[in-house]
């Protein structure tokens, strides 16, 4: 399964610190970040999380995190 949602993340040590965050809670998961793309899109591969966990993740951390709409 692949996700890929929408951000507001801007600098790369902060992209790094989601990317451990997530890898934690999901460590069976490819996770990283296009901070060059406009939309600063987050890409989660695997085939054991939920969505809904890894947004709720990001916006505890001061975050805009959803679901991009194809």
């Amino acid at each position: 399964m692949v996700e890929v949602f929408v951000t507001n993340v801007q600098r790369v040590a902060a992209a790094k610190e989601i990317v451990a965050l997530l890898l934690r809670n999901f460590p069976e998961s490819k996770i990283n970040f296009d901070l060059e793309d406009r939309d600063r899109v987050l890409r989660v591969e695997g085939n054991d999380f939920h969505p809904g966990k890894i947004m709720m993740l990001v916006t505890e951390n001061g975050f805009e995190c959803q679901v991009m709409e194809e």
